[in-house]
C-alpha cells in the first residue's frame, strides 16, 4: 500500500467501546496530563455501552472523588445518577500490610512479612495480588483502571513477574527452614501454620497467573495512553508504549489533552506561540503513531468536574473534536 492510500485511524475511542470482549482497560501517562478526566469520561461512555462498569483508582493521589464530586472508598460505590457505573479507590501498597495484620499467622506471619519486604517490589506486588483477587470475584462487564503516573503504572503491570519470582524464593526458603521454624514455634508455643500460609501463597500465584494471561490477551485488555503535546509528555508516552509492547500488553489509542485552538484573528501572542509548539509535537505524534487512534481534546476554560460536565466532555472521546464544536 502506498503512502497515498494510507488512511489514518478514526481519531476517537469508539473502537474501545465497540470491542465487547474487553474486560480490563488501563488509562495512564505522565502526571498532570488529564488521566483521571480521561478515565472518568471513558467510564461514562462505557456505562452506555456495557451492562456494568467498575472504575478503580490505583493512584495514591485518588482524584476520582474530586472528579465526580462524590466520596469513594475501597468498596465499590454506585456513581450518582448512574445505575451501572461504580467507583472505588485503592492503595495497592497498603493492601499487603492490611492482609498481614488481619491474618492469624503468628510467628509464621512475621517471617513471611520479613521475607516479603526483603525482596524489592514484593510488598506492592502482593498488594496487587490481593486487589486482583478481590475484583476478579466481582461481576462487572468491564473494569477500568485510573493508574498512577507512568513509573508506578509500569511497576504495577510488572507485578505478576515480580510476585512469581518472590513466591519461588519463599517456597525455597520455607522448604529449607520450614521444619526448624515449625520446631521453634512448637517450643515457643506460638501458631505457625505453614500449610495455611502456603495455601494463601498458592491461591495468590493462581490469581496472578490468570490475570497476567488476561492482561496479555488483546481481546481482553488494552491500555489507553494519555499525554499533552509537550516534549516530556511525548518522551514519557514513547517509553510507556515501548514497555507495554515489550510486556505484550495491547495499546493502540492515544488521547492528547489540553490542545489550544485560538480564534482565527486572535492577537494573543502567547496563544499563537504555544499553539505552534503544540502543533510541532502533534505532528510528531501523528508520525510516530500512525497505526494508533489519536484522540485530540481541547484545553477548556473550565474544570471538568461533576457528573454533568464529565458527560458533556466524554462525548469528545467518541465524536472527533473540531474548532467549530
Amino acid at each position: 500500500m502506498s503512502d497515498d492510500d494510507f488512511q489514518p485511524l478514526e481519531p476517537t475511542l469508539q473502537n474501545v467501546l465497540d470491542q465487547k470482549t474487553l474486560q480490563w482497560i488501563f488509562v495512564g501517562g505522565k502526571g498532570g496530563v488529564g488521566k483521571t478526566t480521561t478515565s472518568c469520561s471513558l467510564a461514562v461512555q462505557m456505562a452506555m455501552a456495557r451492562e456494568s462498569v467498575l472504575l478503580i483508582s490505583t493512584d495514591p493521589a485518588h482524584n476520582l472523588s474530586d472528579a465526580f464530586g462524590q466520596k469513594f472508598s475501597k468498596t465499590p460505590t454506585l456513581v450518582n445518577s448512574f445505575n451501572n457505573l461504580y467507583c472505588m479507590e485503592i492503595d495497592p501498597t497498603g493492601s499487603i500490610q492490611e492482609m498481614l495484620e488481619n491474618s492469624e499467622g503468628g510467628a509464621m506471619n512475621s517471617i513471611m512479612q520479613d521475607l516479603a519486604f526483603a525482596i524489592p517490589g514484593v510488598d506492592e506486588a502482593m498488594g496487587f495480588a490481593e486487589v486482583m483477587k478481590l475484583i476478579k470475584n466481582m461481576e462487572y462487564s468491564v473494569i477500568i483502571f485510573d493508574t498512577a503516573p507512568t513509573g508506578h503504572t509500569l511497576r504495577f503491570l510488572s507485578f505478576p513477574t515480580v510476585l512469581e519470582k518472590a513466591l519461588s524464593k519463599v517456597s525455597q526458603l520455607s522448604g529449607r527452614f520450614g521444619p526448624m521454624m515449625q520446631q521453634m514455634s512448637g517450643i515457643m508455643g506460638v501458631n505457625a501454620d505453614q500449610e495455611d500460609m502456603f495455601a494463601k501463597l498458592e491461591s495468590m500465584r493462581e490469581v496472578i497467573n490468570e490475570v497476567n494471561t488476561q492482561f496479555q490477551d488483546p481481546n481482553k485488555t488494552t491500555f489507553v495512553c494519555v499525554c499533552i503535546p509537550e516534549f516530556l509528555s511525548l518522551y514519557e508516552t514513547e517509553r510507556l508504549i515501548q514497555e507495554l509492547t515489550a510486556d505484550d500488553i495491547d495499546t493502540h489509542n492515544i488521547v492528547v489533552n489540553q490542545l489550544l485552538f485560538p480564534p482565527k484573528n486572535s492577537t494573543c501572542e502567547q496563544c499563537i506561540v504555544r499553539q505552534k509548539m503544540q502543533q510541532k509535537y502533534l505532528s510528531q505524534i501523528h508520525d510516530l503513531y500512525e497505526d494508533f487512534h489519536v484522540v485530540l481534546l481541547p484545553l477548556l476554560t473550565n474544570e471538568v468536574r461533576g457528573v454533568e460536565n464529565l458527560k458533556k466532555f466524554s462525548k469528545m472521546l467518541v465524536e472527533p473534536f473540531s474548532k467549530t464544536n
